[in-house]
């Protein structure tokens, strides 16, 4: 039996990055301390979410991989002995920018990243403008704890990219996460909004028959330009099982840590149980190809 206690560091940010660091390796600190193996924290966490206006200047935030952030959470890992997951504003080159998922072995070692391949561009999430969209495709990393398939925030609306990862072999789906309400949103669009945000996540769950970690920041980021009312982040992180199970979901209004047990063999199981792999009709699949059937 294969048993993984998973750790989920929910935070809410400041401008303070000093103190934004801080907080998350004490946050770390509490969950490996609890005996947390696997720790997953939200995207980008190191600042504010920045995407809310267009400003060249914060191109600045932006760090080489590896660089100081991949040695800070480096030492962490290793000092924990465990797996982490993060989320950093990755520099490439001058002018050429990437949302991008780092994972560290438990040995401090950099397993893999992923560049955040689903880039949105709405009203305060302007994220076109700042991130270049990933080139290393739908690729789970293998770490020392197994194979996770680790994708970003917008990824999580697209069924094909957690697919993907199941069809090679990720055993866990993580979703480092930063989404919220506007302060228009009623209350009645907001429960919307939160509950097709989890029933996605644990849709992907139940048809690839994996667990899904899906870490949210939380609490109000206000809007540079005063344009909005700013963001309301809304929490939520969870944890489901291979059937969509909820195994642990945080609040919507503060920062939390979560400490969860998996049970990685439920999924061998559960494949069993319900074979879409098997059923899956991938001679009649050739549509998904394109952009839209006329």
């Amino acid at each position: 039996m294969k048993k993984l206690k998973v750790g989920l560091v929910q935070q809410a940010n400041t401008s303070d990055v000093e103190k934004n660091l801080e907080n998350l390796a004490k946050n770390i600190e509490l969950c490996a301390q609890e005996g947390a193996q696997l720790i997953v924290l939200q995207e980008l966490h190191n600042t504010l979410y920045f995407c809310q206006t267009e400003n060249t200047q914060l191109f600045d935030l932006a760090e080489p991989i590896p660089g100081p952030s991949t040695e800070f959470y480096s030492k962490l890992a290793k000092k924990y002995n465990i797996v982490l997951i993060t989320s950093l504003f990755e520099k490439r080159a001058p002018g050429l920018y990437h949302n991008t998922a780092v994972v560290f072995d438990t040995n401090g070692e950099i397993a893999g990243k992923y560049r955040k391949m689903h880039i949105p561009d709405d009203p305060a999430y302007y994220e076109k403008f700042y991130f270049t969209p990933g080139d290393i495709g739908f690729e789970p990393i293998q770490t020392s704890l197994g194979k996770l398939g680790v994708l970003i925030c917008w990824d999580q609306w697209y069924p094909e990219a957690a697919r993907l990862m199941a069809l090679k072999g990720a055993e866990i789906l993580i979703y480092p996460t930063a989404i919220g309400w506007e302060s228009s949103d009623t209350p009645e669009e907001q429960s919307r909004q939160l509950n097709a945000w989890i029933i996605s996540q644990r849709a992907h769950a139940v048809a690839n028959g994996i667990p899904v970690i899906s870490v949210n920041r939380v609490g109000h980021e206000p809007d540079p330009s005063s344009q909005t009312n700013g963001i309301s982040f809304w929490g939520n992180s969870f944890v489901a099982g291979p059937q969509g199970e909820i195994l642990a979901q945080a609040g919507n209004e503060n920062p939390e840590n979560i400490i969860v047990d998996l049970d990685l063999t439920r999924s061998e199981n559960v494949r069993r149980w319900w074979p879409f792999l098997r059923d899956r009709r991938i001679d009649k699949y050739q549509g998904m190809m394109e952009r839209y059937l006329d």
